[in-house]
């Protein structure tokens, strides 16, 4: 599947990060929109489909369609520019800053959120026949997760936040993987099989994706979720951003840049 050595595709990693440091505002905002719509989408799908068969896996499964969609048509999710354009930083790419790295993260943000939540409105005004019913099964399983990833983290406290916070990390190691895997080959087959095998992984375990839950949390509380705003910031959005910027950075960011760019030197025998 024309494979890149992990040399070759780290430093694409830079180079990608740098170009979305520099990327316009305009740009920036429409691939964040559409980042954040398709995977909205994908998210539907995914529970569309664990509903129907009776079997979550089947879900996580078909969830990664989403992602490979989104990334194969060059737009960004946050869990993707955290890991790339600190990267940038680090390497002392010319004109890189803190400011332009932050930048980045803000307008992402921005973009990837207004893309779930216009998915979040339209599927509930699909899973309420235009606000006409109540919502139909799969809209109340949407609303009852955004009770159970917020109400059900406040009621163990601290430990709920511990929980959702490592559940994020956790997330974003394989998320960012997936990132990582678009830039292993050269050959959009290579580029699929490479995406899907983590994301399925993230799904699967239930772990916390903050662009997924820009879709599912806004959705629930549009179709009655028994939880507030701030509910949803508290015990889940701003946990899950910062768990995923830690995940992705961390375990898979710095891991490739530093053993793949930045190699120690070879032991020497004897």
């Amino acid at each position: 599947m024309a494979y890149l050595l992990p040399s070759e595709f780290v430093t694409k990693m830079v180079d990608a990060g740098e170009s979305k440091i520099f990327m316009s505002t305009r740009d920036t905002l429409i691939r964040a929109y559409m980042a954040g719509a398709i995977l909205a989408l994908a998210a539907v799908f995914a529970v569309t489909a664990s509903v129907q068969t009776g079997y979550p896996l089947i879900g996580a499964i078909l969830f990664p369609v989403g992602f490979v969609m989104l990334y194969l048509l060059g737009f960004d999710l946050l869990t993707g520019v955290f890991v790339l354009t600190p990267l940038a930083l680090i390497d002392k790419r010319p004109g890189v800053t803190i400011k332009g790295v932050l930048r980045n993260w803000g307008l992402v943000f921005a973009g990837n959120f207004l893309g779930a939540f216009t998915v979040a409105i339209f599927m509930a005004i699909v899973f309420t026949f235009g606000f006409a019913t109540e919502p139909d099964k799969i809209g109340t399983i949407i609303a009852g997760i955004g009770e159970k990833r917020t109400l059900g983290y406040a009621e163990f406290g601290a430990a709920g936040m511990l929980t959702v916070f490592i559940r994020a990390v956790m997330c974003n190691w394989m998320v960012s993987t997936g990132v990582v895997g678009a830039m292993i080959s050269t050959n959009v087959s290579g580029k699929v099989i490479a995406m899907w095998m983590p994301v399925m992984v993230f799904f699967a375990m239930g772990f916390e994706h903050s662009i997924v839950n820009m879709f599912l949390f806004p959705s629930a509380l549009i179709m009655g979720g028994n939880f507030s705003i701030m509910d949803y910031l508290i015990w889940n959005e701003l946990p899950v951003v910062l768990g995923n910027l830690v995940g992705g950075l961390a375990f898979t960011g710095l891991t490739l840049y530093s053993t793949h760019v930045r190699t120690a030197p070879k032991r020497k025998i004897g």
